[in-house]
Protein backbone atom coordinates (compact mmCIF):
# COMPACT_ATOMS: atom_id res chain seq x y z
CA UNK A 1 0.00 0.00 0.00
CA UNK A 2 1.54 3.31 -0.93
CA UNK A 3 1.33 5.96 1.74
CA UNK A 4 -0.38 8.43 -0.58
CA UNK A 5 -3.22 5.95 -1.22
CA UNK A 6 -4.55 6.21 2.34
CA UNK A 7 -7.66 8.36 2.21
CA UNK A 8 -10.03 9.01 5.08
CA UNK A 9 -12.66 11.59 5.93
CA UNK A 10 -14.25 11.45 9.37
CA UNK A 11 -18.06 11.21 9.29
CA UNK A 12 -19.62 13.89 11.46
CA UNK A 13 -22.81 11.82 11.67
CA UNK A 14 -20.93 8.77 12.97
CA UNK A 15 -20.76 8.68 16.76
CA UNK A 16 -18.37 5.72 16.92
CA UNK A 17 -14.76 6.30 18.01
CA UNK A 18 -12.43 7.68 15.35
CA UNK A 19 -10.19 4.58 15.38
CA UNK A 20 -13.22 2.40 14.57
CA UNK A 21 -14.15 4.65 11.64
CA UNK A 22 -10.60 4.38 10.29
CA UNK A 23 -10.57 0.60 10.81
CA UNK A 24 -13.89 0.22 8.94
CA UNK A 25 -12.60 2.28 6.02
CA UNK A 26 -9.39 0.26 5.78
CA UNK A 27 -11.19 -3.08 6.16
CA UNK A 28 -13.67 -2.13 3.41
CA UNK A 29 -10.73 -1.29 1.14
CA UNK A 30 -9.06 -4.63 1.93
CA UNK A 31 -12.23 -6.66 1.32
CA UNK A 32 -12.93 -4.77 -1.92
CA UNK A 33 -9.50 -5.75 -3.24
CA UNK A 34 -8.01 -2.26 -3.26
CA UNK A 35 -4.95 -3.57 -1.43
CA UNK A 36 -3.13 -6.77 -2.31
CA UNK A 37 -2.27 -9.73 -0.09
CA UNK A 38 1.15 -9.31 1.52
CA UNK A 39 1.12 -5.57 0.87
CA UNK A 40 2.50 -3.54 3.78
CA UNK A 41 0.41 -1.04 5.68
CA UNK A 42 2.03 2.27 6.60
CA UNK A 43 3.57 2.32 10.08
CA UNK A 44 1.50 3.69 12.95
CA UNK A 45 3.59 6.88 12.88
CA UNK A 46 3.10 7.34 9.12
CA UNK A 47 -0.61 6.54 9.31
CA UNK A 48 -1.09 9.07 12.13
CA UNK A 49 0.67 11.76 10.11
CA UNK A 50 -1.26 11.03 6.90
CA UNK A 51 -4.65 11.00 8.62
CA UNK A 52 -3.85 13.74 11.17
CA UNK A 53 -4.72 11.54 14.13
CA UNK A 54 -2.75 10.47 17.19
CA UNK A 55 -0.49 7.41 17.08
CA UNK A 56 -2.72 5.81 19.72
CA UNK A 57 -5.71 6.17 17.38
CA UNK A 58 -3.72 4.75 14.44
CA UNK A 59 -2.50 1.83 16.57
CA UNK A 60 -6.04 1.01 17.77
CA UNK A 61 -7.31 1.09 14.16
CA UNK A 62 -4.64 -1.39 13.09
CA UNK A 63 -5.39 -3.53 16.17
CA UNK A 64 -8.97 -3.82 14.90
CA UNK A 65 -7.77 -5.13 11.52
CA UNK A 66 -5.46 -7.62 13.23
CA UNK A 67 -8.36 -8.87 15.42
CA UNK A 68 -10.49 -9.31 12.26
CA UNK A 69 -7.74 -11.40 10.65
CA UNK A 70 -7.34 -8.94 7.76
CA UNK A 71 -3.84 -7.84 8.81
CA UNK A 72 -0.93 -9.76 10.31
CA UNK A 73 1.94 -8.32 12.32
CA UNK A 74 5.44 -9.48 11.48
CA UNK A 75 7.84 -8.76 14.27
CA UNK A 76 10.51 -6.31 13.23
CA UNK A 77 8.98 -5.89 9.77
CA UNK A 78 5.55 -4.25 10.02
CA UNK A 79 1.87 -4.88 9.30
CA UNK A 80 0.77 -6.74 6.17
CA UNK A 81 -2.49 -7.70 4.45
CA UNK A 82 -3.22 -11.30 5.47
CA UNK A 83 -3.46 -14.22 3.02
CA UNK A 84 -6.89 -15.48 1.97
CA UNK A 85 -7.77 -18.68 0.14
CA UNK A 86 -10.73 -19.08 -2.21
CA UNK A 87 -11.15 -22.83 -2.66
CA UNK A 88 -13.44 -24.30 -5.33
CA UNK A 89 -15.44 -27.20 -3.93
CA UNK A 90 -15.40 -29.06 -7.25
CA UNK A 91 -11.63 -29.71 -7.35
CA UNK A 92 -9.64 -32.18 -5.26
CA UNK A 93 -6.42 -30.31 -4.54
CA UNK A 94 -4.00 -30.30 -1.66
CA UNK A 95 -3.46 -27.35 0.65
CA UNK A 96 0.00 -26.81 -0.84
CA UNK A 97 -1.39 -26.84 -4.40
CA UNK A 98 -4.10 -24.31 -3.47
CA UNK A 99 -1.53 -21.91 -2.06
CA UNK A 100 0.99 -22.28 -4.87
CA UNK A 101 -1.74 -21.59 -7.45
CA UNK A 102 -2.42 -18.29 -5.68
CA UNK A 103 1.21 -17.27 -5.29
CA UNK A 104 1.62 -18.05 -1.59
CA UNK A 105 4.41 -20.07 0.00
CA UNK A 106 2.92 -23.14 1.76
CA UNK A 107 4.40 -24.62 4.89
CA UNK A 108 3.67 -26.90 7.84
CA UNK A 109 4.53 -26.76 11.51
CA UNK A 110 4.49 -30.38 12.58
CA UNK A 111 2.92 -31.22 15.94
CA UNK A 112 2.85 -35.01 15.63
CA UNK A 113 3.86 -37.73 13.16
CA UNK A 114 3.35 -41.19 14.59
CA UNK A 115 1.99 -44.71 14.10
CA UNK A 116 -0.90 -45.32 16.51
CA UNK A 117 -3.88 -47.61 16.94
CA UNK A 118 -6.91 -46.56 14.91
CA UNK A 119 -9.94 -45.32 16.84
CA UNK A 120 -13.36 -46.85 16.22
CA UNK A 121 -14.38 -43.86 14.05
CA UNK A 122 -11.17 -44.09 12.04
CA UNK A 123 -11.64 -47.82 11.50
CA UNK A 124 -15.14 -47.17 10.17
CA UNK A 125 -14.17 -44.20 7.96
CA UNK A 126 -11.19 -46.00 6.42
CA UNK A 127 -12.79 -49.48 6.36
CA UNK A 128 -10.06 -50.92 8.61
CA UNK A 129 -10.19 -54.05 10.73
CA UNK A 130 -10.07 -53.82 14.55
CA UNK A 131 -6.60 -53.27 16.05
CA UNK A 132 -5.36 -51.69 12.79
CA UNK A 133 -2.51 -49.21 12.93
CA UNK A 134 -2.62 -45.81 11.25
CA UNK A 135 -0.28 -42.92 10.62
CA UNK A 136 -1.53 -39.86 12.51
CA UNK A 137 -0.31 -36.49 11.22
CA UNK A 138 -1.03 -33.34 13.21
CA UNK A 139 0.18 -29.99 11.93
CA UNK A 140 -0.48 -26.30 11.52
CA UNK A 141 -0.85 -25.30 7.88
CA UNK A 142 0.88 -22.05 6.97
CA UNK A 143 0.64 -19.52 4.13
CA UNK A 144 3.56 -17.11 4.00
CA UNK A 145 4.22 -17.94 7.68
CA UNK A 146 0.61 -17.15 8.68
CA UNK A 147 -1.32 -19.97 10.42
CA UNK A 148 -4.32 -20.84 8.26
CA UNK A 149 -5.53 -24.15 9.70
CA UNK A 150 -4.96 -26.91 12.24
CA UNK A 151 -5.13 -30.28 10.52
CA UNK A 152 -5.23 -33.92 11.64
CA UNK A 153 -4.77 -36.54 8.92
CA UNK A 154 -5.09 -40.28 9.46
CA UNK A 155 -3.94 -42.83 6.86
CA UNK A 156 -3.56 -46.63 6.97
CA UNK A 157 -0.09 -47.74 8.02
CA UNK A 158 0.14 -49.66 4.74
CA UNK A 159 -0.12 -46.33 2.90
CA UNK A 160 2.23 -44.35 5.18
CA UNK A 161 4.55 -46.78 6.98
CA UNK A 162 7.02 -44.02 7.98
CA UNK A 163 5.17 -40.76 8.81
CA UNK A 164 8.42 -38.86 9.38
CA UNK A 165 9.21 -39.19 5.66
CA UNK A 166 6.37 -36.78 4.75
CA UNK A 167 7.42 -33.20 3.99
CA UNK A 168 5.18 -30.14 3.63
CA UNK A 169 2.79 -31.82 1.15
CA UNK A 170 1.01 -35.07 2.00
CA UNK A 171 -0.43 -35.34 -1.51
CA UNK A 172 3.01 -34.94 -3.09
CA UNK A 173 4.15 -37.87 -0.94
CA UNK A 174 1.13 -39.95 -1.97
CA UNK A 175 1.79 -39.11 -5.62
CA UNK A 176 5.36 -40.36 -5.27
CA UNK A 177 4.15 -43.70 -3.86
CA UNK A 178 1.32 -44.21 -6.36
CA UNK A 179 -1.36 -43.69 -3.71
CA UNK A 180 -2.72 -40.29 -4.72
CA UNK A 181 -6.49 -39.96 -4.13
CA UNK A 182 -8.74 -39.80 -7.18
CA UNK A 183 -11.85 -38.48 -5.40
CA UNK A 184 -12.99 -37.35 -1.96
CA UNK A 185 -16.11 -36.66 0.06
CA UNK A 186 -15.94 -33.46 2.11
CA UNK A 187 -18.27 -32.15 4.80
CA UNK A 188 -18.06 -28.55 6.03
CA UNK A 189 -19.68 -27.02 9.08
CA UNK A 190 -19.11 -24.11 11.43
CA UNK A 191 -17.98 -24.48 15.03
CA UNK A 192 -16.64 -22.26 17.79
CA UNK A 193 -12.98 -22.58 18.69
CA UNK A 194 -12.18 -24.18 22.02
CA UNK A 195 -9.45 -22.64 24.17
CA UNK A 196 -6.84 -25.11 22.86
CA UNK A 197 -7.88 -24.74 19.22
CA UNK A 198 -7.94 -20.95 19.56
CA UNK A 199 -4.39 -21.07 20.88
CA UNK A 200 -3.26 -23.18 17.92
CA UNK A 201 -4.91 -20.90 15.35
CA UNK A 202 -4.03 -17.67 17.15
CA UNK A 203 -7.67 -16.52 17.32
CA UNK A 204 -9.92 -15.52 20.25
CA UNK A 205 -11.59 -18.40 22.12
CA UNK A 206 -15.10 -18.96 20.79
CA UNK A 207 -14.39 -17.51 17.33
CA UNK A 208 -16.16 -19.27 14.49
CA UNK A 209 -13.97 -21.62 12.46
CA UNK A 210 -14.70 -23.97 9.57
CA UNK A 211 -14.55 -27.65 10.50
CA UNK A 212 -13.93 -29.79 7.42
CA UNK A 213 -13.95 -33.59 7.32
CA UNK A 214 -12.58 -35.23 4.16
CA UNK A 215 -12.37 -38.90 3.25
CA UNK A 216 -10.30 -39.51 0.12
CA UNK A 217 -10.35 -42.62 -2.07
CA UNK A 218 -8.20 -44.29 -4.70
CA UNK A 219 -9.65 -45.00 -8.13
CA UNK A 220 -10.26 -48.55 -6.86
CA UNK A 221 -12.54 -47.24 -4.10
CA UNK A 222 -10.07 -47.90 -1.27
CA UNK A 223 -10.15 -45.17 1.40
CA UNK A 224 -6.65 -43.79 1.93
CA UNK A 225 -7.09 -40.56 3.90
CA UNK A 226 -9.27 -39.18 6.68
CA UNK A 227 -8.54 -35.54 7.44
CA UNK A 228 -10.11 -33.17 9.93
CA UNK A 229 -9.26 -29.53 9.21
CA UNK A 230 -10.03 -26.58 11.45
CA UNK A 231 -9.72 -23.52 9.20
CA UNK A 232 -9.67 -19.86 10.14
CA UNK A 233 -12.90 -18.49 8.68
CA UNK A 234 -11.29 -15.08 8.22
CA UNK A 235 -8.78 -16.60 5.78
CA UNK A 236 -10.96 -19.11 3.88
CA UNK A 237 -13.73 -18.80 1.31
CA UNK A 238 -15.31 -21.89 -0.27
CA UNK A 239 -16.84 -21.42 -3.70
CA UNK A 240 -19.26 -23.75 -5.50
CA UNK A 241 -20.51 -23.34 -9.05
CA UNK A 242 -24.07 -24.58 -9.46
CA UNK A 243 -26.14 -25.16 -12.58
CA UNK A 244 -29.89 -25.39 -12.74
CA UNK A 245 -31.08 -28.73 -14.07
CA UNK A 246 -33.16 -28.57 -17.24
CA UNK A 247 -36.85 -28.32 -16.45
Amino acid sequence: MSHTSVEFQADAQDNSPLYMQIARKLSDDVRNGRYQVDQALPSERTLSELLHVSRVTARKAIDQLVDQGLVVRRRGSGNYIAPRIEQPLSNLTSFSEQLQQRGYTPGSRWLKRAIVSASADEQMSLALSPNSKVARLERLRMADDVVMAYEVSVLPQSVVPRPESIGDSLYAFLESTGKAPARALQHIRAMNASAELARQLDVPEGQAVLFITRIAYLESGEAVELTHSYCRSDHYDFVAEMRRAPG
